[in-house]
């Protein structure tokens, strides 16, 4: 069915409350589990200040109020200090997510003047030789500076570590040093396999074994440290058998923009096809959200096929993740087959059972790089 002959859903929706701007794809890490399009030789240029200001202005006048500010890695853009003075001045409650890198105390101390709520820090293991080789850099001592220095200024230590086959044994070591460094919060998120991650998904998806170690590990120190850590254990889609509520529904409060300004409803929506994703270059936030038929393709149920057409949990999962189903079947109007009753389960069960039986080193790594990629083994 074309998105011409879809339309937009009965009703107007409620405005966009959740704004992500992926200020730059540029990046000083190559993680090989990066969402990130790992084709961006097609992209545009980067939005400019102004237009970025442009872009808070209207969004936030929709009615959005909460910001993330990621990348690639934000730091890298040298007018982040005021994009973040800005989102404050208009009222959004601001959210850097970032690597690090690029993070001096002269600059945290502008961010914080200026506004800035919250930062949340990504390592890659709790080791230096892991955690390095992971992102293809040397550095975990730069982390380690930079989360002492978000808890000098006062910030919560917000840590978030991606979880995959090659770190999950360390589960215990990540959240010891989790507990060395102050953190108050800490997200275990395993890998979702969109972008260089699904590249690497033969080396990155863990065993069900894994799985079981590490949750047991989790549950043992939520149980030693109580409410002084909360941490959020995320379970790959893989292994369950119920979908995740995509963005809570596409079109429905997320909003992202890219760095060369095309408006996505989830961060991986490039990958959809006969989306024609609009630009804020182009179109207001406003136009964008309400009118564009690739903001509209997926809001409500009439694009839904059965068996969630006529399922109970619609409006709940509302069909899972388009991107999931897009990427494993070929066709993103059906059922997400991470669900038990999608008749394409079996893709998902299959690759299960294939991670607990292959080999390490079977497949060669291939790491994040905006000019091209890297493989190693």
């Amino acid at each position: 069915m074309s998105i011409a002959a879809h339309g937009a859903p009965p009703g107007r929706p409620g405005p966009p409350l959740w704004l992500l701007l992926e200020l730059t794809y540029r990046c000083p890490l190559h993680c090989v589990f990066c969402y990130n399009p790992t084709d961006m030789s097609h992209l545009g240029r980067e939005l400019d200040t102004g237009e970025w200001l442009r872009v808070l202005r209207e969004a936030r006048a929709l009615g959005a109020v909460q910001l993330g500010l990621s990348g690639g890695e934000p730091l890298v853009r040298d007018d982040l200090t005021a994009i973040v003075a800005e989102a404050h001045r208009l009222g959004f409650y601001t959210n850097l997510t970032t690597s690090g890198i690029g993070l001096t105390e002269e600059r945290l101390a502008a961010l914080k003047e200026a506004g800035l709520d919250h930062i949340q820090l990504s390592f890659q293991d709790s080791t230096r030789a892991m955690n390095d080789f992971l992102s293809s850099t040397r550095t975990f001592d730069v982390k380690s500076r930079v989360a002492a220095l978000i808890r000098k200024y006062r910030y919560p230590m917000v840590l978030n570590v991606v979880i995959h086959r090659l770190n999950i044994d360390h589960v215990e070591e990540i959240l010891a040093m989790a507990e060395r460094l102050g953190a108050e919060y800490v997200e275990l998120a395993n890998t979702q396999y969109y972008g260089w991650a699904w590249l690497n998904r033969a080396r990155l998806l863990p065993s069900r074994e894994q799985l079981r170690r590490a949750e047991e590990s989790t549950r043992r120190f939520r149980e030693r440290l109580g409410s002084r850590m909360r941490i959020f254990f995320v379970v790959p889609d893989y292994f369950e058998t119920r979908p995740k509520p995509c963005m809570k529904g596409l079109g429905r409060i997320f909003l992202a923009i890219s760095p060369d300004g095309v408006a996505l409803p989830c961060h991986a929506a490039r990958m959809l096809p006969g989306l024609s994703l609009p630009s804020v270059r182009e179109a207001s936030i406003g136009s964008i959200w309400y009118d564009s038929p690739a903001f509209n393709y997926y809001r409500g149920e009439e694009w839904m096929k059965e068996p969630c057409r006529s399922c109970p949990q619609r409006s709940q999962d509302f069909g899972g993740c388009r991107c999931q189903a897009f990427l494993l079947t070929g066709d993103a109007a059906n059922a997400d087959p991470v669900c038990a009753l999608s008749p394409h389960h079996h893709l998902v069960t299959r690759i299960v059972e294939q991670a607990a039986s292959e080999a390490d080193g079977e497949h060669p790594l291939i790491f994040r790089d905006h000019r091209a990629p890297r493989a190693a083994g």
